[in-house]
């Protein structure tokens, strides 16, 4: 038995029970065994992507006609791309984690990866949940976004064999397509990766050092064969407080002009085409006596800007072995390094924020100590509800709210902009949070709108059987016009919706929750009636017009 994959299937029993209700009612899944496979998936697909509970089970495709699709997540638009993860999972109940990954789980990845993203080809006979997901993502391509397609195996087990390996080149998907293994270690190293990092930096080169306000900074040159080093060692463990994912290194033209940069015949300019690294840091020392090439020991290391440079350098340096050759010895990038004060959290906060800004991050984290989230967190606390400013705030429970998903509620509920509330999460807590969190939001506002936003993407995940096919796509404008018929039956503006109104609210949206549901949903199919003239609407259609917002002007002129 391998100890890694025993403690994943330990693990597996607890998502189980976490998954379990929602299994049968979402997907008709009530088999123990097949219970525990769609566990691992879910695990895989929480794990690797860093979601919450809803979103990971969201992306869950598992089921008759899913392509060998068991999950699809689908980003949002970046520099006129977008990520699509596709998942495929082998979970076998021996424990010794000998076998391959199935070489027949890697030809239907092949297949569906060639009629997923191909908007002309038919397909088939696929479960309804999958077809959701595929048609908003050709709608997406027909609107002039180019994919970027991760596949990822997971099992727990070895990864897929030299024959597999053969049938992915065969297809010659080329740079578009990434293949990556996930397994019980791959998981296991994840989750591990928040223990402290203490290693040596080997300058090159003069350095400065200063003390200043109870901290100190070193500036300096790091060649980047240290940095390759580094994240041979320590992978994303350095990562840990960055806040921006790696992007891949094909199909993103920063990490790409990185790559060129380090191939070309000029390596040693890489230092002035670069922005270089920022590292934070408990403490460091270095022999002051030396005059340059100092070697700088840093206790609880941590990259907060960088991240892509540091991957892209370890990704040449692996491209560039296989042609047996190495990362060149006289390129380098400048590196500042700030040994900061322990009990000052919110200062590396706003120096990951900073440093981080010239590309679009994932800004929640950084906005959890802002005033206005403290105050929604005791705002909701006095009305009996958590609020989760922070990810991984311990363990999350049934009926708490994130911060995430309070934004994404207020701003299509009440800022009537549904569309935005559900295609641009990544501006939620930068250029939209003074929009969605304003001075007079209050908990009672907050708590409604989530309300009513997860009545509607409930429907959404799960619609009846005479549900029309908008209510799969149109969960936030659904929920927009519920809010509206909310307040006009209370009598009162959104301004007036407080503490005082709560209770009431809340006990109308009980009681009335389905007839406001079918009252907005008839509003949804008579703005795209009056949209489309009345012709038939196809999935795609229906993916670009919710995605767009064409409709909200009709919506918010209708009576309610």
């Amino acid at each position: 038995m391998n100890l890694n994959a025993s403690i994943i299937d330990q693990r597996l029993a607890g998502v189980q029970a976490e998954i379990a209700t929602r299994a049968a009612d979402e997907l008709n899944l009530h088999d123990p065994g097949r219970l525990k496979s769609l566990a691992f998936v879910y695990l895989c697909v929480q794990t690797l992507l860093d979601l919450d509970m809803e979103q990971a089970f969201d992306c869950l495709t598992e089921g008759g006609g899913d392509f060998g699709v068991d999950a699809l997540h689908m980003s949002e638009e970046v520099d006129g791309e977008f990520v699509v993860t596709l998942f495929q999972s082998k979970y076998r109940h021996k424990l010794d984690a000998t076998g391959h990954f199935e070489e027949k789980g890697i030809e239907a990845l092949i297949k569906a990866i060639r009629h997923i993203f191909n908007p002309a080809a038919e397909l088939g006979q696929i479960n309804e949940r999958l077809r959701i997901k595929v048609e908003a993502v050709r709608s997406m391509i027909r609107d002039g976004w180019i994919p970027r397609v991760r596949a990822v195996a997971c099992s727990n087990g070895q990864r897929w064999n030299a024959s597999a390996q053969q049938a992915i080149e065969r297809e010659g998907f080329g740079e578009q397509v990434s293949w990556e293994h996930l397994n019980h270690d791959g998981l296991l190293a994840l989750w591990q990766r928040l223990k402290p990092v203490n290693e040596t930096l080997r300058l090159v080169g003069k350095a400065v050092v200063e003390d200043m306000n109870f901290s100190r900074v070193c500036l300096g040159r790091l060649p980047v064969t240290e940095v390759a080093a580094l994240m041979r060692i320590h992978g994303e463990r350095l990562l840990e407080r960055n806040i921006r994912r790696y992007l891949g290194l094909h199909g993103n033209r920063v990490n790409e002009g990185i790559q060129a940069t380090l191939r070309s015949h000029s390596p040693a300019d890489f230092y002035f085409f670069n922005n270089g690294l920022t590292v934070v840091c408990d403490d460091f020392a270095y022999n002051a006596l030396q005059g340059s090439d100092y070697q700088i020991k840093v206790d609880n290391l941590q990259i907060v800007n960088g991240g892509q440079t540091c991957m892209t350098i370890l990704k040449t340096e692996q491209e560039l072995n296989k042609l047996g050759q190495h990362l060149p010895a006289d390129a380098s990038v400048l590196v500042r390094i700030y040994k900061l004060p322990k009990d000052n959290e919110d200062l590396v906060l706003q120096i990951t924020h900073a440093t981080n800004s010239q590309n679009p991050v994932d800004l929640k984290d950084l906005r959890a100590n802002d005033a206005r989230q403290q105050q929604l967190e005791h705002s909701l606390r006095d009305l009996g509800f958590t609020y989760r400013r922070k990810r991984m705030e311990g363990a999350s429970k049934a009926g708490d709210i994130s911060s995430g998903q309070a934004a994404e509620a207020i701003l299509a509920v009440w800022r009537h902009a549904p569309h935005q509330a559900r295609f641009l999460t990544r501006a939620h807590f930068g250029k939209l949070y003074e929009t969605i969190f304003t001075e007079q939001l209050n908990g009672a506002q907050t708590i409604i709108a989530v309300l009513l936003h997860r009545l509607a993407d409930q429907r959404r995940r799960r619609p009846a059987e005479d549900d029309p096919l908008c209510v799969r796509y149109a969960a936030c404008f659904i929920a927009m016009q519920m809010g509206r018929r909310l307040l006009a039956e209370l009598g009162i503006s959104l301004a007036a919706l407080d503490h005082r109104h709560f209770a009431q609210a809340k006990t109308l949206l009980e009681s009335k929750a389905q007839i406001y549901f079918d009252a907005s949903v008839a509003d949804v199919e008579r703005a795209l009636a009056q949209l489309y003239g009345g012709q038939p609407v196809s999935l795609q259609q229906l993916a670009a017009t919710f995605r767009r917002g064409d409709v909200i002007d009709t919506l918010l002129g209708m009576p309610v």
